[in-house]
C-alpha cells in the first residue's frame, strides 16, 4: 500500500474527472490520500472530499501566497474547519520568498498563527518553505516541540540536516525523476527512510515520463520506484516503511 501524503484534488485541474482520478489511484494501490488545504475554499473542499471517500483525509491551511488576505475572520473560519474529524493536520503553511505573492511580514504572521493553532490542537504541520529556510527554522524552533513535515523539499544539505535534527519528516515529489534533479536525489539518499514520505503535489510536478501532463495520485507508484532505486531497496520496502511513517504521523488507520 502507498500513501500520497500531499495532493490538491480540489483544484480546478481535476474538475472534469476527479472521481476517475481517485479510482485510478485506488487501482494503483494508493491506500490513503491526504488532500491539502491551501486556501479557505480549498480547505473546505478538502473536507468535503474526505467525507465522500473514506480513504481520503483532509488538512486545513493557508498557503503563504494567501497571507496578504489573512485577517481575524479567516482565522476564525480556519479554527472552525479544523475541528472536523477527517482533518489530520494543519497546512500547508510556511514561507515563500521565491514568488513573494504576499509580503514577507504577512507571511510570517500567518505562519506563526497556524503553528500556534497546530500546537493548541496537537496536530502536525505541513510546511511549505521556498527560499526562506532561515526564517522558517526560526519560527519553528521558537514553537518546539512540534511535529512537522517539510513538503516538496527543495533546500540544501544544511537545511535538511537542521530539519532532521528537529525531528521533522521530509517529503519529496516526482520532480526527483527529472534529469537535472541530481541534487534532490542526493538529498533523498541522505534522508533516513524512516523519516520520508511520498507525495505527488498533484496536479503539479508530474514524473519525467509524463512531463507536460497533469500529475495525479496514481503516479506515486512511479515515485516509490525512484525511491527504491536511490535507496537500493525494494519497492515493497519503500511502500511498507513510508506508509507506516505517514500512518503514524497523521494518525490514520
Amino acid at each position: 500500500m502507498l500513501i500520497d501524503t500531499h495532493c490538491h484534488l480540489d483544484f480546478p485541474e481535476f474538475a472534469q474527472d476527479r472521481d476517475e482520478v481517485i479510482s485510478r489511484a485506488k487501482e494503483k494501490g494508493v491506500g490513503f490520500i491526504i488532500n491539502i488545504g491551501s486556501s479557505l475554499k480549498g480547505s473546505q473542499e478538502s473536507i468535503e472530499l474526505s467525507k465522500k471517500y473514506d480513504f481520503i483525509y483532509a488538512t486545513v491551511g493557508l498557503h503563504p501566497h494567501e497571507a496578504d488576505n489573512f485577517d481575524s475572520q479567516a482565522e476564525t473560519t480556519l479554527e472552525n474547519l479544523v475541528r472536523n474529524e477527517k482533518v489530520v493536520a494543519i497546512g500547508e503553511t510556511g514561507l515563500d520568498y521565491f514568488k513573494n505573492y504576499s509580503k514577507a511580514e504577512n507571511q510570517k504572521k500567518l505562519f506563526i498563527s497556524l503553528v500556534k493553532l497546530a500546537k493548541d490542537l496537537n496536530l502536525p504541520l505541513i510546511i511549505h518553505s521556498r527560499q526562506a529556510q532561515d526564517d522558517t527554522l526560526k519560527i519553528l524552533k521558537e514553537a518546539m516541540p512540534i511535529k512537522a513535515v517539510v513538503h516538496c523539499f527543495s533546500g540544501g544539505d544544511d537545511f535538511l540536516k537542521k530539519c532532521l535534527d528537529l525531528g521533522f519528516f521530509i517529503s519529496f515529489t516526482c520532480n526527483i525523476t527529472y534529469p537535472k534533479a541530481e541534487n534532490l536525489r542526493n538529498l533523498v539518499k541522505e534522508t533516513p527512510i524512516d523519516r520520508l514520505f511520498l507525495e505527488t503535489d498533484a496536479p503539479f510536478l508530474p514524473p519525467q515520463e509524463l512531463r507536460g501532463k497533469r500529475n495525479e495520485p496514481a503516479f506515486v507508484e512511479i515515485l516509490a520506484g525512484e525511491f527504491a532505486r536511490i535507496k537500493e531497496i525494494s519497492v515493497e520496502e519503500v511502500a511498507k516503511i513510508t506508509t507506516e511513517n505517514a500512518k503514524n504521523f497523521f494518525k490514520i488507520t
